[in-house]
């Protein structure tokens, strides 16, 4: 407790905090012109002073200063380096923190992480600085979640919902959601308990209306995630159309690398090949597919099935035709067969004259129809903003919460269910104090985001996918 007290930390989380100094490299495993070692805990500055020396004492330095120097290893010399301090609360951590700035190799950095364990820090688990960031009640559960969807974001819409989140955007839904529960399950508690002064006469039919406007909140957030998902991992999207049509040009095409053989051979591509690509400010999983067409090619007719697999699983499937040629009974059968997917036509090889148009696409398949040339990159930014106009309206407007951990929707679709019994027993017309019940269900497992209402072992299991080091 004297500990919680001295750094400002939160004492209803001291269960969980060892107290001990911990340090870690903080930075890529690759080599780098910098790299950090960071030091965090209470004896953080007195053990970063034993094996540091500058013009003045770590000791005797104010927070967030820069001070030069070198790291010494007894009396021999190791690298010179900016030493960072940080005093507690107001660091990362909440605690006591140095970041020690070297050089970038991976042998520097373990050297000076080497030292400072002798000096008497522990290394750091996975995810433990940001830990104890949590723990200190810097950032809430929701928060410390988001710094690894920073970490891992892919593209500019990933980056900005992650922000949002650390930011509070989320916390701050989550947490009115929760005041409002809470207090209509004071205002039935204290009139249960003082019936002569407080009065339950038709209040629940303002607890309907109350339930149903957080219900709907819920709901709104749960439809959001759907869209999360696409926006953390990529749309699987996947490239269908027969063979020599130019799906291979597409795909080097989005890349910008030349990573598919192009040839005039029909068929050249026999298997299924994946990548993850950045499309303007959003992510692709995109999937290159052999050429489907009949064939006696057994080879070939393992790629077509591989291809049609691939159809079934994609989120979204871009069929490409040539519009320097007729529709072939595969063109047909191909647009009527995956005319009740998400599907977007590009007639491809405007670039020669053009045969195929986008009226006879549409009578056999109401979808999308872009024209393209692969060759020349004609069309490709439309496909981006169709692409993005699909999957991301609420993202690409830069409004309203995006869920994007399967943790919080499942929490959240728990307590959409506590308010729906709610609604039930309202309708039921049965006893108040049982509605509190319900009403303190959905509560918990709103908290259960924020971090309010988590046991440490699922504490333990958030932190440990984090970086080592963060």
């Amino acid at each position: 407790k004297e500990h919680f007290d001295n750094f400002g930390l939160d004492e209803s989380r001291a269960l969980s905090y060892n107290g001990d100094t911990i340090a870690a490299v903080a930075t890529g495993n690759g080599v780098s012109g910098i790299g950090i070692v960071r030091i965090s805990g209470p004896d953080a500055i007195g053990i970063a002073d034993g094996i540091f020396r500058g013009k003045m004492r770590l000791s005797d330095a104010a927070g967030y200063t820069i001070h030069y120097g070198y790291i010494y290893d007894n009396d021999e010399k190791i690298d010179e380096c900016l030493v960072s301090v940080f005093r507690a609360p107001k660091s990362y951590t909440t605690e006591d923190v140095v970041e020690i700035n070297s050089h970038g190799g991976r042998y520097v950095l373990s050297r000076i992480l080497d030292i400072a364990v002798k000096a008497g820090v522990r290394p750091a688990e996975a995810g433990e600085f940001t830990k104890r960031a949590f723990l200190g009640g810097r950032i809430d559960l929701s928060q410390a979640e988001s710094v690894m969807d920073i970490i891992a974001s892919e593209s500019e819409l990933a980056r900005k919902n992650a922000v949002s989140q650390l930011s509070g955007e989320l916390s701050g839904t989550v947490k009115s959601l929760r005041g409002r529960i809470l207090h209509e399950t004071a205002y039935i508690e204290a009139a249960l308990d003082d019936p002569e002064h407080i009065s339950l006469d038709g209040y629940k039919d303002k607890l309907l209306s109350v339930t149903e406007e957080i219900s709907s909140s819920i709901h709104r957030l749960i439809l959001s995630a759907d869209e999360g998902v696409l926006l953390k991992d990529g749309i699987p999207v996947v490239l269908l159309g027969r063979p020599n049509v130019g799906k291979s040009s597409l795909w080097n095409r989005l890349l910008g690398v030349d990573k598919a053989i192009v040839t005039d051979v029909a068929g050249t591509t026999r298997d299924v090949l994946e990548e993850t690509v950045r499309i303007g400010d959003f992510t692709l999983r995109l999937c290159d597919t052999a050429g489907i067409r009949d064939t006696d090619d057994i080879v070939e007719q393992i790629g077509v099935e591989r291809s049609k697999k691939a159809a079934s699983d994609a989120r979204l499937i871009i069929l490409i035709l040539d519009a320097a040629a007729p529709l072939s009974d595969e063109d047909e059968r191909m647009l009527l067969e995956y005319a009740d997917s998400p599907m977007i036509v590009l007639l491809n090889k405007t670039d020669l004259s053009p045969v195929t148009r986008a009226s006879d696409v549409k009578r056999l398949a109401s979808c999308a129809v872009i024209e393209v040339s692969a060759l020349t990159g004609e069309g490709i930014d439309t496909l981006r903003e169709r692409i993005k106009e699909m999957f991301f309206k609420e993202s690409a407007s830069g409004e309203g919460v995006i869920i994007t951990s399967a943790r919080h929707r499942s929490a959240l679709l728990s307590a959409e269910r506590a308010l729906s019994n709610v609604k039930s027993g309202i309708e039921s017309d049965i006893s108040e104090e049982f509605l509190t019940v319900d009403l303190m269900d959905a509560y918990r497992q709103l908290g259960t985001i924020t971090g309010e209402e988590v046991g440490e072992d699922l504490i333990n299991e958030i932190f440990s996918s984090f970086c080592m080091g963060k």
